[in-house]
Order: C-alpha cells, then sequence, then structure tokens
C-alpha cells in the first residue's frame, strides 16, 4: 500500500516521455509552419530541452532495471514482449529526434530531409506513447487494465505537452498565439477529470478473495484532488494571460509547466500505487 512513490524511477521515465512527446508536436509545427531560418534555429536551440529531458527519462528507466546493462536484455523479444516494444520505439524517438536536433544546431542537415525526419520523429513520438499503454494492459492486474492507463498516458501528452511546448516556443520567441494551444490542454484536462470520477467508482468494484483496490491507496482521494488542484493553478498561469488577449511570459509558463508536471507525477504515483493481481479470484 501507498502512493508508488517507490516506483519514482518510472513515474519519471513514463511521464517525461508521453510530456516529450507532446512538446516535439508542438515546436515540430511550428519549425514546419515558418521559413523564416534564424527563427528555425532559434525553436531548434530551444527544443534541445526536450532531449535532455527525454535522456533524463531514460536514465530513470534504466534505474529501475537495476542495471544499465539489463536495458538492452529488455530488447531480447521485440514484436514479441510489450516491455520490448516501449523500448525499442522509446530509443528511436529518442535517436531520430536527438540526431535531427543535432544536425539542425550544427546546420548539417540535408535540405529536403528536414521537414520528413521531423514528421517521422513526431509521429514515433505518439507511437512510443501506444507502446508504453500496452505495456500495463495485463489481463492480471485489473486496476490497470483498463482504458483508463491508455486516456491517462495520452491525456499527459495533450496536457503537459501543449504547455511545454509554448514555453519553449516563448524562449524562442517564435510570434503566435497560443489560444489553440490551450484550448487542446483544456479539452484533454476535462477528459482527464472525467476518468478520474469513472475510475474512482470502479475502484471501488475490485477485489480479490485477499485484497481490495481501494486499500491499496487509502489516501487516492485526497491525492488525486490535490492532483487536480495543482494542475489547475499550472493550467491558469498560461490560461489568464491568454484570455486577456497577453502573451503570457516565460516566466509564468515556466512555473505553470512544472506545477502541471507535478500534478502528472502525483497521478502517475497513484497509478503505479494501484497495482494487484486477481490472486485466487476477482469478486
Amino acid at each position: 500500500m501507498g502512493n508508488g512513490l517507490h516506483e519514482w524511477p518510472l513515474i519519471l521515465f513514463t511521464v517525461l516521455g508521453q510530456s516529450i512527446a507532446g512538446g516535439v508536436i508542438v515546436t515540430g509545427l511550428a519549425w514546419l509552419s515558418t521559413d523564416d531560418k534564424p527563427q528555425k534555429q532559434r525553436i531548434v536551440n530551444a527544443m534541445f530541452a526536450l532531449w535532455v529531458l527525454m535522456g533524463l527519462g531514460f536514465l530513470a528507466s534504466m534505474m529501475h532495471m537495476g542495471s544499465p546493462m539489463r536495458a538492452f536484455n529488455s530488447m531480447n523479444r521485440v514484436f514479441a514482449s510489450s516491455l520490448s516494444n516501449e523500448v525499442l520505439f522509446g530509443f528511436i524517438f529518442f535517436a531520430l529526434g536527438g540526431l535531427w536536433w543535432l544536425l539542425s544546431a550544427m546546420k548539417k542537415m540535408p535540405t529536403g530531409l528536414d521537414k520528413v525526419w521531423l514528421i517521422i520523429t513526431m509521429l514515433m513520438g505518439l507511437l512510443f506513447v501506444w507502446a508504453m499503454t500496452r505495456v500495463y494492459m495485463i489481463s492480471t492486474v485489473p486496476t490497470w487494465n483498463t482504458p483508463h492507463t491508455t486516456i491517462g498516458f495520452f491525456m499527459t501528452l495533450f496536457v503537459v505537452g501543449p504547455i511545454l511546448g509554448t514555453l519553449l516556443l516563448r524562449v524562442a520567441k517564435f510570434p503566435f498565439n497560443s489560444g489553440k494551444l490551450a484550448a487542446i490542454s483544456i479539452v484533454a484536462y476535462i477528459v482527464t477529470i472525467a476518468s478520474v470520477l469513472l475510475q474512482s467508482g470502479e475502484i471501488a468494484l475490485i477485489a480479490t478473495s485477499v485484497q481490495k483496490a481501494v486499500d491499496l491507496v487509502p489516501d487516492f482521494g485526497v491525492l488525486q484532488v490535490i492532483r487536480l488542484v495543482v494542475t489547475s493553478l499550472g493550467l491558469l498561469l498560461w490560461i489568464l494571460p491568454v484570455v486577456r488577449q497577453n502573451q503570457p511570459s516565460v516566466l509564468s509558463l515556466l512555473l505553470g509547466t512544472v506545477l502541471v508536471l507535478i500534478g502528472e507525477f502525483i497521478g502517475r504515483g497513484l497509478f503505479y500505487g494501484l497495482h494487484m493481481t486477481v490472486g485466487m479470484a476477482v469478486a
């Protein structure tokens, strides 16, 4: 029983991976939308933060495995194991995106290949998140084997990705109105709230002859409220300036992004805290 913090390497890996996939899509679309070379270069420079965070996420995942060498063993059953697929697609996403960034930053990217390469990287980010969801679709873990897992993982992409991407585009001084991106995060946030409410009711019905799901995280409701409050505050730091037709400052976006990430870390901790197996039978 607990809040899932014992799985902090996986919390970091999954939340950062999903958030960065969203951030790459947002900044990538901005890069694709302009022909201004100096502006493109500023966006590329700002995207460096994404690959640093992705590297931290992979380091955390290796710590979960106990030894970096075990990361290679996890790829032994590619296309037959969900875990192997997750590692493979994550590595491809990281390698494609990191190499694209490096060549673009050094101005060595071949003309004509840059757009196709970036689009493939963005699509690989989505495939990476989908592969993550499949790892937890385990029939013997009734608290994970639900649509809420897939919804939660993708909503992290759509809640954190837009505000993270907006922050980096503001750093790059990219001229745009982030209202549409804010709307995406708001809709994803509403979907997240609905999923949390539905899941709260379903957890009460999951039990085995030796264990009840509601006993796994006794403070589930309180922690979810804290999570939603923290996320709301983070989004408000972005949304309020947009409503007033002002550009949100880099500082407010940075603080907002940190708060939203904290909210997602809390939610993911609860997800891992709900781990249970069917035991003798599910009631």
